[in-house]
């Protein structure tokens, strides 16, 4: 799928931006109160979600690091839209790319609005196997609050149910709807042992703008990280 053009100009989040911030934290593991899911728990998980819809063809609707960074390889993608849902920085992370000290924030899909992002088509060996990867990727703390769900998607050849990670408004880690400016303060600062939140934010920002996607939210929140590093990195290299 071919990047539409855009008259808005290049990023203002740039890589040489990011290599300011970048680092890598120790991993604190589990926060206190949660634990890893067992391999048991994941299967259960698994077969929870197959008894809810055993697909044919089985679709996950990506919205941010999964379109940059899948783990999977797709057999087919197109464009797709999750009405009644939106991206969202709305998940608190104290370890991946955040510390207890330092919280991260990272996306999930939250309720309201419409979210365009790609549905991406799996092969049709082992769904269970397949979904098992997704959930040990996207599912962190037990009990998580970035939760798997079936979901309806509008795409330019008709309707699918897809599967995507969507945010528990009574999870422990789910931070609510907080203005750019803060989440901006906080990409801008926050790392862990899997980098940065700034490389987050380039990385999904620059594929959405690849696929032909552009989030308003994202574009606004990337140049208020990419000014919040200049400000605090003055000297620290290029602009």
């Amino acid at each position: 799928m071919k990047g539409k053009p855009t008259s808005r100009g290049p990023m203002a989040l740039t890589a040489d931006l990011v290599a300011r911030v970048e680092r890598i934290e120790p991993d604190p593991g589990p926060e206190p109160g949660t634990a890893e899911h067992t391999d048991v728990e994941f299967d259960g998980l698994v077969e929870q979600l197959l008894s809810q819809y055993r697909p044919e063809a089985l679709w996950v609707f990506a919205y941010g690091s999964l379109i940059w960074n899948p783990e999977f390889v797709p057999v087919e993608q197109r464009p797709a839209t999750a009405p009644g849902w939106h991206r969202s920085f709305c998940l608190k992370l104290t370890r991946w790319r955040g510390t207890r000290e330092l919280p991260a924030l990272m996306l999930a899909l939250d309720r309201g609005g419409s979210c365009n992002g790609i549905v991406y088509r799996l092969p049709v060996e082992d769904h269970f196997g397949q979904l098992g990867q997704l959930m040990r990727r996207e599912i962190d703390a037990n009990p998580p609050t970035n939760v798997p769900r079936w979901i309806k998607v509008r795409t330019r050849d008709g309707p699918l149910r897809a599967l995507a990670f969507v945010a528990a408004p009574d999870g422990r880690a789910y931070a609510g709807r907080l203005p750019p400016e803060q989440v901006a303060d906080t990409l801008a600062r926050a790392a862990g042992h899997w980098g940065s939140s700034a490389q987050y934010l380039f990385r999904t920002v620059a594929k959405l703008e690849e696929s032909g996607i552009h989030d308003r939210n994202l574009w606004r929140v990337q140049d208020l990280v990419a000014r919040h590093i200049i400000a605090t990195t003055a000297g620290a290299g290029p602009d």
